[in-house]
């Protein structure tokens, strides 16, 4: 310690030529070392290991043995200091440094040394490397945070203490660059220390660090602003108690005032402690708002769209990578315009009355993911209201928003699904979503998250329930007065949102099913694709309200003997002859069951007196099932002998045996059959199992039209489609209006 004090007491004969050349041996030391690093191997090897614990170890017993003001001491503690922090920049070597015992020996510079004058008072002498050694400790320190155990290690050190006191070595009046530059190292440190470590935020607090760093807002240095800034971003991040700390210490008011910096940096760092603030804190939020935020950071965002547009208005270009020109402020204020967005109504309407909405929709188009995740964030909150979902389709927001929608980024392609649904809840928007296609879009696209594609569906559903009243009546003008392709979009749109009380007057009177069957003759695959699923979902609404498969009604009292009856002789009064075999009947029975067992029997022909009634064409098989459903009204219809029976059932006009088989035949519609199925439709006239085919056919036209002959097909098959939906499809006087 006597040698200490001696060393200091003469510093006036310490000549400035030897103080210039110990700094240079330092600043030699330090470069030969920085060449060291780089031309060291990427992974540490054992040799390597061994020579960064030597030369740690080595400047920890320096560190430990130097804390005093002698000259020699201070530097040989700066060097330490300079030599583990440039160990302490490679990941790989932060282990070793810590296992060598630094963090004590560095936490213990964060002080100034002791006085070397037993009352304190320095005096007017001259303080060698005054600040330096604790800037480059909690240079070295926040280096060595890469870890949360790693953090709490220096915490339990002993740091937070001595660093808060280096934010306020401002007090001793002095605004030299040593003194801007501990301060800010100070706080950096402080923000590596607390990064995603909730413990660390309250241990901040607890001492004292907050309001010297708020104070420091106001530092005339701008990198320490800066400083500043970032910690308390830092520190408020997810931390009630610290959130309302910072308002408490008057912080508004200056962060506002940060925000209309011409300096990037500055306005940066202070719109993001103001998004943090009021991250899930509407009392702050209200604050910040009332501190007059609002405008500027619209203005942040006002900036970069107006210069993002007047670039490519001067070049002549629709698409412009933006992103090395997008700043974290402009993220950041996107961020933030949506987080204010969700206050009330009245905020929402204030931040568009502002001037928030049109760089929110230039941004959309922006090459920078993230600003556009954060405006179209933004956009979904303000589309809450009534009258930003009419400005924001009027402004152009509409077809940036739903290009989104093929963005292989999920949280982007979500904010701009959320920001669709609430346009989707203003029944002036409704016919944009038809006539660009957006329903087409929403039902189509590949939607990455579960909540997207719930979103969607929501979306649509809210689409189905505008449509009605005035809107289908706009709908319906479009569709006789636009383009083609509007036309198409509308019938489209249409023919899956809309109630089936209302698809005649559309899809009949107004020629929207021949708009459907056109698309069919395209040679477009998405046409046709586009067009058969309509359909299919036209006929799927249709069916229900006339069910294609129901039995028609029997002009005259079925009479059902029962099974026991069946080729039973008791009683018998017509025998018929097939393939050489008797089959005893009834003729009561028979007349009652078709007309033409009634002409047979009761009519002019030979067979009406004849006691033997011989069946040519028919095998015994087939004709005992045929009677069997007669006598009993039902019958198991094998699939291998379905269309023999079907047959029969045809030829003697059994119109409930007829709809039994072309239900069997129907449950065995496949690609390869189902064209041979629809030639059997025509050849008994199965009107039902026609049917059934044409809806397979719509339902899988992607795979069917693929195939041989399927073309020649469908257009053989539009006449049928026409007069099954204008069978199936009821008639209504008018549109209601509700």
């Amino acid at each position: 310690m006597d040698e200490e004090k001696q060393s200091y007491q003469h510093p006036e004969i310490e000549k400035k030529g030897q103080k210039r050349k110990l700094e240079e041996v330092i600043e030699e030391e330090e470069d030969e070392l920085e060449i060291e690093e780089e031309q060291g191997t990427a992974s540490l090897t054992w040799e390597r290991i061994q020579v960064i614990e030597y030369e740690v170890t080595e400047q920890v017993t320096v560190l430990n043995s130097t804390f005093s003001w002698g000259v020699f001491d201070r530097a040989a503690a700066k060097r330490a200091t300079s030599i583990i922090a440039d160990l302490a920049k490679s990941e790989e070597t932060v282990n070793v440094i810590i296992n060598c015992n630094a963090i004590p020996a560095l936490v213990k510079h964060l002080q100034a040394p002791p006085s070397p004058f037993p009352s304190g008072d320095d005096g007017n002498y001259e303080k060698p490397f005054e600040h330096e050694v604790e800037k480059g400790c909690a240079f070295a320190l926040g280096l060595l945070t890469s870890k949360p155990e790693h953090q709490q290690l220096i915490v339990d050190s002993g740091a937070l203490p001595h660093l808060v006191d280096l934010l306020k070595r401002r007090e001793c009046g002095c605004n030299s660059r040593a003194v801007n530059s501990i301060i800010r190292r100070a706080a950096d440190t402080i923000t590596n220390l607390a990064h995603e470590n909730g413990g660390i935020k309250t241990s901040v607090r607890i001492e004292g660090g907050l309001p010297p760093l708020v104070e420091l807002l106001q530092y005339p240095d701008t990198k320490v602003q800066r400083a500043a800034a970032g910690a308390l971003r830092t520190l408020a991040f997810k931390n009630d108690e610290n959130k309302k700390q910072i308002v408490e210490c008057n912080a508004l008011p200056i962060l506002v005032l940060m925000l209309r910096s011409a300096d990037a940096a500055i306005h940066s760092e202070a719109v993001g402690v103001i998004g943090n603030l009021v991250h899930s804190s509407p009392d702050i939020k209200k604050q910040v708002l009332l501190a007059g935020a609002l405008q500027p950071v619209i203005g942040l965002l006002s900036e970069f769209s107006s210069l993002l547009l007047s670039i490519k208005s001067i070049i002549g270009v629709s698409y412009l990578d933006d992103s090395s020109c997008c700043s974290e402020s402009q993220r950041e204020a996107a961020l933030l315009i949506g987080q204010f967005a969700t206050t009330d109504s009245d905020c929402k309407v204030h931040i568009v009355q502002r001037g928030a909405l049109q760089p929110l929709i230039a941004t959309l188009q922006s090459t920078d993911l993230q600003l556009k995740e954060m405006s179209a964030f933004a956009l979904g909150r303000l589309a809450q209201d009534t009258h930003n979902q009419a400005g924001i389709v009027y402004n152009g927001g509409f077809s940036p928003l739903l290009k989104l929608l093929d963005s292989k980024n999920g949280p982007l392609q979500h904010n701009a699904a959320f920001a669709l649904y609430g346009l989707a809840d203003n029944e002036d928007n409704v016919s944009d979503f038809v006539k660009l296609g957006a329903v087409q879009k929403l039902q189509d696209g590949e939607f990455i998250f579960q909540a997207t594609k719930d979103c969607i569906a929501k979306t649509l559903k809210r689409l189905e329930e505008k449509i009605h009243g005035q809107v289908l009546s706009h709908l319906i003008y479009l569709m006789r007065v636009e383009d083609k392709v509007v036309q198409r979009r509308v019938a489209l749109a249409l023919a899956h949102l809309c109630s089936p009380n209302y698809l005649r007057e559309i899809f009949i009177d107004n020629n929207g099913l021949e708009l459907l069957l056109g698309l069919l003759g395209t040679t477009s695959v998405k046409h046709q694709r586009d067009g058969s699923l309509a359909l299919y979902s036209l006929a799927n609404k249709a069916t229900l309200l006339s069910p294609i498969d129901a039995a028609p009604t029997s002009p005259t009292t079925q009479v059902y003997l029962g099974i026991p009856f069946v080729n039973n002789a008791t009683d018998s009064d017509v025998t018929f002859l097939v393939e050489g075999t008797r089959f005893y009947a009834h003729r009561s029975t028979l007349l009652a069951s078709s007309d033409i067992f009634r002409a047979m029997f009761d009519g002019g022909y030979r067979e009406k007196d004849a006691r033997a009634v011989e069946i040519p064409n028919i095998r015994l098989e087939i004709f005992e099932l045929m009677m069997r459903y007669i006598y009993t009204g039902s019958v198991n219809v094998p699939i291998d002998i379905a269309e023999d029976l079907l047959r029969a059932a045809d030829q003697y006009l059994l119109e409930s045996l007829k709809r039994l088989c072309e239900n069997t035949i129907a449950q065995h519609i496949s690609l390869d059959n189902v064209s041979s199925m629809y030639e059997l439709s025509e050849a008994f006239n199965a009107l039902s199992l026609r049917h059934l085919c044409i809806l397979f056919i719509l339902q899988n036209f992607e795979k069917w039209i693929k195939r041989p002959g399927s073309f020649h097909l469908i257009k053989r098959a539009v006449p049928e489609i026409c007069g099954f939906f204008s069978r199936s499809l009821p008639k209504r006087n008018h549109f209601p209006q509700e």
